[in-house]
């Protein structure tokens, strides 16, 4: 069953007065400008209240990646996917680890970039420019994984074929699929290219502080949606225990590899880990998600956009709760579906496939335009932040520090705007390039989510320990950055392509990486201090 579009004329009236609002904020963003400084427009100069930090910070932590991958993710693993729910809890601890003090010093020298901080407090160039290169690499990847589930989202709500369980491979839905991914990657790229160039860090606050709306009722709807169509999640709990145990009755005495594995994967579905790995791996998710999350340049970029520091205590004490919403409507979504027969060969296109099924009636069909408005608002929140973010750092961090020191703050301004517009373009090229070497076996959304994070938690030595530790110098934490890099990446790679994958108890690359950073760092200023101490004796 393949319709020739989703939506009807009145849908698709919704969506594009959706898509307008967005252009009108950023001419409303544009028009509240108060001077041409890099501060007003990365971050709308004194900075925005409770209200607009709190859902700017929720929209830009909940993306694409929360709505394809962790429902897909869900979909494949049931319960064990539980880990999930202590992502934002985590967050939100390692943000209380140096956030405040981090605003303070923010306010008090004018910090625009994560760099800046950097600059000052360790005053190292080689340190400033490395960690500029990861974070840039590291959300570039991530703005990628947002282009790519734009696409596919046009993609599977005009080409799906339930059935099927996939998009069919006969020419004409083919080239509807793939030109479905195209236009949708630009159509959203435009909209978002230029709110984002009128109105700076204003536009994207405010569109963020909507799309952050939406975006819970979005998952509430997509929740209930799925109870109505489905079951509860207590009666899919059900059906999944019945077939673990279906499956062990079936299997009983066979000590067949394809025996055992069925068994543990139907044990996964319903029972967290028992394992020493697996509890690890557990463990290992929420470090990397808590600690890389809280080394998002956008949200460093949101804490000094604070307005004081009690509007950032206030958010950061609600985001503790408020990121619920999305976390369990993708577990219970994932975890009711995968007790019906979808036949999906690509768990990222569990949402979509959901929609297609649920819209057969009147009101499944508005609750779904109101859904894909708020699967759009996901998409694009995310992936603003980070574009403005990039052109921050790339602008200031890269070309004024270290090309053009002269260049006053218009300037920069307005050469900020154009590397946004590169690199969107840039990215949107390679999101359609990547179109046809998509690996249906694997969540591709859940892969580039972890190599983010692998990259990123290298970072947090030098923030968390450089705001508590005074002793702490440029040299150890680019020696620890650089291993924790190196160690982190090689595994991903080693995992990825090797033939016979490394498994250190389940824990992720980067939690390893992390590890060999903070040793070496330890080491590295042991041997300073010791060769400080000779030095004076001498």
């Amino acid at each position: 069953m393949i319709a020739a579009l989703p939506f009807g004329p009145g849908g698709l009236a919704f969506i594009a007065l959706y898509l307008l609002s967005l252009l009108a904020l950023g001419w409303w963003g544009r028009n509240a400008r108060q001077s041409d400084t890099l501060q007003d427009f990365y971050l709308a100069g004194p900075g925005v209240g409770f209200a607009v930090l709190l859902l700017t910070l929720y929209a830009t932590q909940w993306s694409g990646n929360t709505l394809f991958g962790y429902t897909g993710k869900a979909y494949k693993e049931g319960f064990s996917w539980l880990v999930s729910l202590h992502f934002m809890t985590g967050l939100v601890v390692c943000y209380l680890l140096f956030a405040p003090w981090l605003h303070k010093l923010a306010k008090r020298h004018g910090f625009i970039t994560p760099a800046d901080y950097l600059m000052h407090r360790f005053d190292s160039r080689p340190l400033c420019l490395l960690a500029v290169i990861v974070m840039i690499v590291g959300v570039a990847n991530y703005l990628l994984a947002q282009l790519i589930a734009m696409g596919t989202a046009v993609e599977v709500m005009l080409a799906f074929d339930i059935a099927a369980g996939a998009i069919p491979e006969d020419p004409a839905t083919s080239r509807l699929a793939y030109g479905a991914f195209v236009g949708g990657v630009i159509l959203l790229v435009v909209i978002m290219l230029i709110y984002e160039n009128l109105g700076g860090f204003r536009a994207v606050a405010w569109t963020d502080a909507i799309q952050g709306v939406i975006l819970i009722l979005g998952f509430l709807l997509v929740l209930g949606l799925v109870i109505n169509k489905y079951g509860s999640p207590a009666k899919a709990t059900t059906q999944l225990i019945q077939h673990a145990q279906q499956v062990e009755t079936e299997t009983a005495g066979d000590d067949s590899k394809e025996a055992v594995d069925k068994r543990t994967k139907a044990a996964r579905k319903i029972d967290p880990p028992s394992s020493t790995a697996g509890k690890l791996n557990w463990l290992s998710w929420i470090l990397i998600v808590g600690l890389g999350g809280a080394m998002y340049p956008q949200a460093i970029q949101r804490i000094y956009a604070a307005r004081d520091s009690r509007v950032l205590r206030r958010s950061l004490a609600v985001m503790v709760f408020l990121p619920l919403t999305a976390t369990i409507t993708a577990l219970f979504v994932g975890v009711i579906a995968s007790t019906q027969d979808l036949t999906l060969k690509n768990s990222e296109h569990l949402l979509p496939a959901v929609c297609r099924v649920v819209m057969d009636t009147p009101v499944g069909y508005w609750l779904v335009v109101v859904l894909t408005a708020a699967i759009l608002a996901a998409l694009m929140s995310t992936a603003d932040s980070v574009l403005l973010v990039i052109s921050a750092m790339i602008t200031k961090d890269i070309y004024a520090r270290h090309f053009n020191p002269a260049a006053t703050e218009p300037q920069l301004t307005r050469l900020g705007k154009w590397i946004s517009a590169a690199v969107i373009l840039l990215m949107a090229v390679v999101a359609i390039v990547f179109y046809d070497h998509r690996d249906p076996k694997e969540n591709i959304l859940i892969v580039l989510l972890k190599l983010k994070f692998e990259m990123l938690v290298q970072l947090a030595p030098a923030f968390i320990l450089g705001i508590h530790l005074k002793s702490l110098r440029s040299g150890p934490v680019i020696a620890g950055m650089a291993t924790g890099l190196a160690v982190a990446l090689g595994l991903f790679l080693q995992r990825k392509f090797g033939a016979n994958p490394i498994n250190i108890h389940g824990l992720h690359e980067g939690v390893i990486g992390l590890m060999a950073n903070l040793l070496v760092l330890t080491i590295a200023m042991r041997v300073g201090g010791a060769n400080s101490t000779l030095s004076q004796s001498k």
